[in-house]
């Protein structure tokens, strides 16, 4: 998830590296790279190359500068299939690599480039794009509510000379044109029998009326032009917000008006009553590989529906412990509903949720060099979500920095609808979304430049997501638990992320509707509706991303104790932590390999393969 600050005023915190810890450091010199490592290294950056030309939205990201005309070209079958092409070609080059005279690293990416390329490949065949291409927007993520994130001043998009302003705008100038595909795809989809849900969309013409109701010089397509840096004169800084506010009210405003009116008019009324992908053409087998891309594993739904209700039962009998400890008597069906109400567990103003995760960046500082041999050199900025999306929002979320520590990563926390947020929560969404979360995870390997850029940029959501869960449990070993408080607020999240394997299979492949899903999430956990609302709204829009959070912490959780069993007093977790995190977020499967030749390589056990 990524978000802008620019709608809403910001508490900015810039959090240093504790002073005990290391900054990641530049990679060490290594020896010379064999012939094989040269030619791969050829093809990987060929292909990051192409990925920046065919993909602007991911050049935006990884800090380069897009073609306007390939932005133009968003959801259009010409650019799918320039990029099909793309991903045979270099699956067809590197079948000419011989893997067994790659380095040890070189191998780790080679299986990496690989397993992501035959991904797009089958992503990008004509029977998934019937499923898929014709739904390119959804409420959750969408382009409609990216672009303007990421083109906003303070988002991803840099501003720093003119030629950047100029640039921005021709992308401004493309995106009714790609709103305008987004509605032809849509078109077809109508025509196709495959829509979205009336809920999804219901929820995207909400925000899309958002967007309309401000002013022109309070938009986020006009923001770039609020601030200039000095080196562009007083007559371009005119000419520049002439320009900006007439792409704006002239082009791009209509453009969301167009997209409105097909919503409304005539994507609304045949949109799937029902919200899982079971009651859409095709949707259970489009379901199964969601599965498959989102945990990286092969698991079919009702293992992943049964290990959902056995990982509630477990958290539920922990729950119990903690409730009598918090001196709440009855049931936990009581508790859930005690707390939802009880003053003391919910912020009173915006800025005691600040505060609290203020005091508890500085308590996880102070625990960092016990745990990481290497921290990051980006900073981690504390942020409220911006208005205009805060309630479409979870509870807190993460915005990736740049690999030169020019824009920090930034934590977003939820501040719409106090009553429904939870003090209990701020420990563990803090481990989660800044500090060992996602903040180490994705700012470790944006600094590594020994990396390709697939492994540094790149990732998937069950190394990503499941790590960032891994990281919460860190608390235990840290101490932060010990506050029952901020104990039931972990498990609290845990059940969030148990419940989600439930909730999630039992609307896509079970025909659970929404009520049911929120019913179940209210009876299992101490959320307040506003939150368990906008989760299953979530979940119904993007079905089986949030499966690759368990999933993913579950495996990191297991192979640390494969390792500590194996390796006994020789275990160091600061080591474990730089194996999990050292080359990028790498597929389960990968991941596990890799963890199992470092556990041999430890014991002295050379008889383990290398694959």
């Amino acid at each position: 998830m990524r978000t802008h600050p620019i709608l809403l005023a910001m508490l900015l915190a810039l959090a240093p590296p504790p002073a005990s810890a290391q900054p990641a450091p530049s990679p060490a010199p290594q020896a010379a790279p064999s012939s094989d490592d040269i030619r791969l290294d050829r093809l990987l950056s060929e292909d990051a190359r192409r990925a920046d030309s065919l993909d602007p939205l991911s050049a935006i990201y990884r800090g380069h500068k897009p073609d306007a005309a390939i932005f133009a070209q968003l959801y259009t079958d010409a650019l799918d299939r320039r990029r099909l092409a793309a991903a045979r070609d270099i699956l067809r080059a590197l079948d000419r690599i011989n893997r067994s005279r790659l380095s040890p690293q070189r191998q780790i990416s080679l299986d990496v480039i690989r397993d992501a390329r035959r991904n797009d490949a089958q992503w990008l065949t004509p029977d998934i794009r019937s499923l898929t291409a014709v739904r390119p927007l959804t409420h959750f993520g969408g382009l409609h509510v990216e672009f303007p994130t990421l083109i906003a001043r303070g988002g991803a998009f840099e501003y720093g000379s003119e030629v950047d302003y100029r640039l921005a705008l021709a992308l401004e100038k493309a995106f009714p044109q790609v709103l305008d595909n987004a509605i032809a795809r849509m078109r077809q989809g109508l025509a196709e029998g495959v829509v979205e849900s009336r809920l999804t969309t219901e929820n995207m013409i909400a925000q899309i009326d958002g967007l309309l109701a401000q002013r022109i010089d309070q938009s986020p397509f006009y923001s770039p032009v609020t601030e200039f840096p000095a080196t562009i004169s007083a007559e371009r800084q005119g000419e520049l917000r002439l320009a900006f506010s007439a792409v704006t009210g002239e082009q791009i405003l209509p453009a969301y008006r167009r997209l409105r009116q097909f919503l409304a008019v005539e994507y609304l009324p045949s949109a799937r009553t029902a919200p899982g992908l079971w009651s859409m053409r095709g949707g259970d087998g489009l379901y199964r590989r969601l599965i498959a891309r989102e945990t990286t594993l092969p698991l079919e739904p009702e293992a992943v529906h049964r290990l959902g209700l056995e990982e509630v039962a477990r958290i539920q009998q922990e729950m119990e412990i903690v409730r009598r400890q918090l001196g709440i008597s009855g049931t936990l069906r009581q508790a859930f509903d005690k707390i939802r109400v009880d003053p003391r567990f919910h912020p009173k103003s915006r800025s005691e949720l600040a505060d609290g995760f203020l005091a508890t960046a500085r308590k996880v500082d102070a625990q960092i060099p016990r745990f990481f041999s290497r921290v990051p050199k980006t900073k981690l900025a504390i942020e409220p979500y911006p208005a205009f999306r805060e309630r479409f929002e979870a509870g807190a979320s993460y915005n990736q920095g740049t690999a030169d520590g020019s824009r920090p990563g930034v934590f977003l926390y939820n501040t719409y609808d106090l009553p429904s947020r939870f003090l209990s929560g701020i420990t563990t969404l803090y481990l989660h979304e800044g500090i060992p979360g996602h903040h180490y995870q994705s700012s470790l390997a944006l600094e590594d430049t020994s990396l390709p850029d697939i492994q540094r940029f790149d990732g998937n959501n069950a190394f990503v997501e499941g790590w960032a869960l891994y990281a919460e449990t860190l608390g235990y070993d840290m101490g932060l638990y010990r506050d029952p408080l901020q104990h039931w607020g972990t498990l609290d999240d845990e059940m969030l992320r148990a419940m989600r394997l439930v909730v999630d299979t039992g609307i896509h492949a079970k025909g659970w509707s929404r009520d049911r899903a929120i019913d179940y999430m209210l009876a299992n956990s101490g959320m307040g509706r506003t939150d368990a609302t906008a989760e299953v709204e979530r979940y119904i829009a993007n079905p089986a991303q949030a499966l690759s959070y368990k999933i993913g912490a579950l495996t990191i959780q297991r192979l640390r104790k494969k390792a500590e069993a194996a390796l006994g007093p020789r275990f160091d977790i600061r080591l474990f932590h730089e194996q999990v995190l050292g080359s990028g977020a790498l597929p389960l499967p990968i991941l596990e390999a890799k963890i199992d030749r470092w556990i041999a390589s430890q014991s002295g056990n050379s008889a383990l393969p290398a694959k």
